[in-house]
């Protein structure tokens, strides 16, 4: 009796470790099968043509991740390919203001002519002051651009299309030419109150914050251009909340003027592009160069300082100049023979000298610890410019050798990296496919979710804010302002 209990019991233990065995390699297979299909599917897709299979020809394989480039390829083909209309939606929508000429082309002596407030630009384009003046024009180029959109269907270049109706618009121009402005009539005359400059930019004041369109977002959507340091000098204090169009920070409180809100670009280069540039490092004889102001207030102190240490190097060119007389010209001669450039702070951080470089393929060297540069989210200065340390550059022997230590390869690198890059800050009308013109109205497509974010932020206790309370907030100064 008890050897058969035993044997029944041996049966049962035999019989339930097979049991588990069969569960635990069931379970081990399934386990293996639904790894394998999730592998699959987290991978790249790859499919075979159908007809591969029926004529037994070798296989096909479709990469999917190549088609989503071509996709994408594509994509930005058509953006730039595209037709100039207000049904695109590729493209960044301006309204403009239909400012009084006394703020935009009346500063050229243009007169308008049967009641339009605009030129005629299929006829005459009125023409920009030459000299200094150019080198802060942004709002003259980016107002004939969105007055060209309006005229011609099909353009070289096409990233923005002026709309009539402002709900319709990602943003809202302000065609006031502040550069000009500062330039040409800042300086009160006796018999004067005020400047022409700071009347101009009362009435603006006034204008702007009159309008449903800066009191339905508070400002945040409209684009002010003041390239020059010194434009816009009373009226950036309430019109602060705006996007501004500068040449950098340098006298701006970061509450007032900053890179998140804010677009750099770059200044129109005075000197001549170098068309046909066929010169080599051997063939460039001086190693460095600059000529410009040496002495200067702020962070220019710096100038004078390497002015003494590399006045006696015999193959750098360091002296005083200007665009007097044949100064552009002279600049133009030294920077195409020129394997580096040197862009210096001076009363800003910024300076056209770096533009100019660019134009002349002569590497920048650039020593300014504040600047900020133009496009910088999409391009690396870092593959065609040099950049210095303002303690590092002033230590005897420093700067010298480290110049010297760049060898033939990677100056020829960095200069071929700048006759790629230099359409880049090229202003011109009409404008171009990748030009100054176009990459500043990318950066502030750049810009746009940014904006929308922060005026749906805005709104969140509208309901509970006082007319009072708009108004003020429309116009008053950010907290911690100074």
């Amino acid at each position: 009796m008890a050897v058969a209990e035993r044997n029944a019991s041996s049966s049962v233990v035999i019989i339930s470790r097979n049991c588990l065995f069969s569960l635990f390699l069931i379970s081990t297979i399934f386990f293996s099968l639904s790894w394998f299909y999730v592998l699959r599917s987290t991978g790249t897709h790859h499919f075979v043509e159908a007809g591969s299979l029926t004529n037994s020809k070798p296989l096909t394989v479709i990469d999917n991740s190549r088609n989503n480039l071509q996709e994408e390829k594509e994509l930005f083909r058509k953006k730039y390919d595209a037709k100039c209309s207000k049904d695109n939606e590729l493209l960044l929508k301006v309204y403009m203001y239909d400012l009084n000429p006394e703020f935009h082309f009346g500063l050229l002596n243009w007169k308008p002519e049967g009641g339009s407030v605009w030129p005629d630009i299929r006829v005459k384009i009125p023409s920009y002051p030459g000299g200094l003046n150019l080198q802060h024009s942004i709002e003259y180029w980016l107002t004939l651009d969105l007055l060209a959109s309006e005229v011609y269907d099909k353009r070289e270049a096409c990233s923005v299309i002026r709309v009539r109706n402002s709900s319709e618009a990602d943003v809202i121009f302000v065609p006031f030419f502040s550069s000009l402005s500062y330039n040409r009539f800042s300086k009160r005359h006796p018999n004067e109150k005020k400047s022409q400059n700071k009347v101009l930019q009362e009435k603006l004041v006034k204008f702007l914050t009159s309008q449903e369109e800066w009191k339905r977002s508070g400002g945040k959507d409209h684009i002010v251009v003041a390239h020059h340091p010194n434009s816009l000098l009373h009226a950036r204090l309430k019109l602060w909340p705006a996007m501004f169009i500068l040449a950098d920070f340098g006298r701006y409180p970061p509450n007032i003027a900053n890179v998140e809100k804010d677009v750099i670009a770059p200044y129109k280069h005075v000197i001549k592009s170098y068309v046909n540039d066929a010169s080599e490092f051997d063939s460039r004889p001086i190693l460095l160069y600059f000529q410009g102001a040496i002495y200067r207030k702020d962070g220019g102190f710096v100038r004078q300082e390497l002015f003494y240490l590399l006045k006696d190097e015999k193959d750098v060119h360091f002296t005083f100049g200007s665009v007097q007389k044949n100064g552009v010209t002279e600049a133009s001669r030294g920077m195409h023979s020129s394997k580096f450039c040197l862009n210096i702070a001076g009363d800003t951080p910024s300076s056209n000298r770096l533009f100019d470089a660019i134009a002349s393929h002569c590497v920048p060297v650039i020593i300014s610890d504040d600047i900020e540069l133009p496009y910088e989210d999409i391009l690396d200065y870092s593959e065609f410019c040099i950049f210095v340390r303002t303690s590092d550059a002033v230590k005897e022997k420093f700067l010298i050798n480290l110049i010297r230590s760049i060898k033939k390869e990677e100056w020829t690198r960095m200069r071929d990296r700048l006759k790629e890059i230099e359409q880049f800050v090229e202003f011109q009308y009409p404008s171009k496919k990748g030009d100054a013109v176009q990459m500043i109205w990318q950066a502030v497509a750049r810009k746009i979710p940014s904006i929308r974010r922060n005026i749906h932020k805005s709104r969140r206790f509208s309901q509970t804010v006082t007319d009072k309370e708009k108004g003020l907030r429309s116009i008053s100064l950010p907290r911690n302002f100074w």
